[in-house]
């Protein structure tokens, strides 16, 4: 995801301070990762969601810690070491253990984006704060976009819920929005599923050096439009598990300039958390800008992983609940 406009406005990065866990996760992830993975409390030092932190805004034509990111609409074509999944369109859900479950999948950003900034700079309500519609993204070095990432591991992501039989809508497909949605339509969109469980895939674009992947959690929000206060418990616990199995099945580390080295982040400034009254969190699969994580998100092999590891945190997730 990169940092930019709307929901991306982020808490200035801090690098992990070496001090006592807060609250250990030990009875939802494997021991290997109590190091690492704890709960960040919502409120306090470290958990308003940037209220003790400095704030970065750029322009829609920024990445974030001021990177650039092209104005024009990238040509290159998704890099894969394996299929690429073929779009699915919405069907029944099987029978199977989630039978009955929705879940609703953002992929960040959409690629139509780049023609369209006037529509994508237009100002909406978040609640907290007016916002613009919605940005760009990133991409790598070599062209690769955050809108096609995010896109396949949601196609991935899919694929692998409904086999267990949830039902499984997308707030954007292939060619469809042209441009958007808006990131409060984007929660609308999981509103009106009554979803179990919804998430947002993103891919971030931080600077070099600076990899791993963190989710990010609401943070307890009443103002205008907003109301996150029902919805914080089940999203920090989504979010954990999330975590949890994100790193085991893909290896990858938790963030090492965000998040203390937790994994995780709590958030009050971004739309698409703040409008939802669902579980809902935020994945930041990697840094798009680094080129260990590059490689590994152009990897269609390791995005089969990263579908595998998010599925099985949703899962996890909603057996429970």
């Amino acid at each position: 995801m990169s940092y930019v406009g709307p929901d991306f406005d982020p808490p200035q990065p801090r690098r992990p301070r070496r001090g006592p866990l807060t609250v250990a996760v030990a009875a939802l992830v494997p021991g290997a990762l109590l190091g690492w993975l704890v709960y960040e409390a919502v409120g306090g030092s470290g958990g308003g969601g940037g209220s003790d932190r400095a704030t970065v805004r750029t322009s829609p034509a920024s990445s974030a810690i001021g990177t650039p990111v092209s104005s024009a609409a990238p040509t290159s074509s998704s890099p894969d070491d394996g299929k690429e999944p073929t779009p699915t369109p919405s069907s029944p859900a099987a029978s199977g253990p989630l039978k009955g479950k929705v879940v609703v999948i953002d992929p960040g950003h959409n690629p139509g984006n780049f023609q369209h900034t006037a529509e994508i700079n237009r100002k909406v309500n978040i609640g907290t704060n007016w916002k613009e519609c919605d940005t760009t993204g990133t991409s790598t070095n070599g062209g690769y976009t955050e809108a096609q990432f995010t896109l396949d591991v949601s196609h991935r992501l899919k694929a692998l819920l409904e086999k267990l039989g949830a039902t499984v809508k997308l707030t954007r497909d292939t060619g469809s929005p042209a441009w958007g949605p808006c990131v409060d339509q984007r929660a609308r969109i999981g509103n009106l599923a009554h979803a179990d469980a919804a998430i947002s895939i993103h891919a971030d674009g931080a600077a070099a050096g600076d990899r791993g992947f963190h989710v990010i959690l609401p943070g307890s929000v009443h103002a205008g439009a907003a109301d996150t206060r029902a919805i914080v418990a089940p999203s920090a616990d989504l979010g954990v598990r999330i975590a949890g199995n994100f790193v085991r099945v893909t290896g990858e580390p938790a963030s090492n300039y965000i998040g203390d080295g937790t994994g995780l982040v709590t958030r009050k400034d971004l739309g698409g958390l703040n409008l939802s009254t669902v579980p809902k969190v935020f994945i930041e699969c990697g840094n798009m800008r680094d080129s260990k994580d590059a490689a590994l998100l152009t990897s269609g092999a390791w995005r089969q992983k990263a579908a595998q590891g998010i599925s099985e945190g949703i899962v996890s997730f909603l057996r429970a609940s």
